[in-house]
């Protein structure tokens, strides 16, 4: 697997640098490479750091926490209580030691949806054709961008929108060999006599002659 864009040491120092009161948002990103929004005069990486680190220290960039395992009852009650406002995503995500914020506002999605929230495991559910679900064309497009957009990273990707790794990994191939087209869901779809060539044409005759 390709390495992060920041490593687990360079989220702590910038946290610390920040914390300090030595250094402005600003100066801290451009010390260490983080992406700032001018407009905004912040950014959304470091003020997620900061308040994980607020909240476990540096435990919270350990590869460990991305390798957590979720029970139901955890994204259940994180949720609620974020939906009854107790607080930003920022503050539950650091609260409950989530891996980031995009993992909680996927529970808050699902849950919105009146989608069922499952006890995650990482080992059991990213690897095991048990994590497979059905996908629309849209949604593994939006798969395959994010894992390309994240230095391929398979099993990150797999955790993040609920799939296995085995199928972020095949819809990245096919969309390295054959572009958006590589995505579609073929299966169930038979062409007709017209619309295939003269060999598959005398393939499919001598088929129905042997039945």
């Amino acid at each position: 697997m390709s390495k992060p864009k920041y490593s687990p040491e360079l989220k702590i120092r910038a946290c610390e640098d920040f914390l300090s009161g030595k250094y402005s948002a600003a100066q801290v990103c451009e010390k260490y490479g983080i992406t700032y929004n001018e407009k905004n005069h912040s950014s959304s990486s470091l003020n997620e750091w900061v308040a994980m680190y607020k909240a476990t220290g540096s435990e919270a960039f350990s590869n460990s926490m991305h390798n957590k395992s979720y029970s139901s009852e955890l994204k259940i009650l994180a949720v609620e209580e974020y939906l009854a406002g107790k607080g930003s995503i920022m503050d539950i995500t650091a609260k409950y030691g989530i891996s980031g914020t995009e993992v909680f506002r996927r529970w808050v999605l699902k849950y919105n949806a009146n989608r069922k929230l499952k006890d995650y495991n990482p080992k059991q559910e990213v690897y095991m054709a048990g994590a497979r679900r059905k996908t629309t064309l849209k949604e593994r497009r939006e798969i395959v961008r994010y894992c390309i957009s994240h230095n391929r990273d398979y099993k990150g990707t797999a955790a993040k929108y609920d799939v296995s790794y085995s199928q972020v990994y095949s819809w990245v191939k096919k969309y390295d060999a054959c572009g958006e087209d590589g995505l579609a869901d073929k299966r169930g779809h038979l062409k007709t006599d017209d619309e295939v060539d003269e060999l598959e044409r005398l393939r499919r005759e001598n088929l129905r002659l042997k039945r």
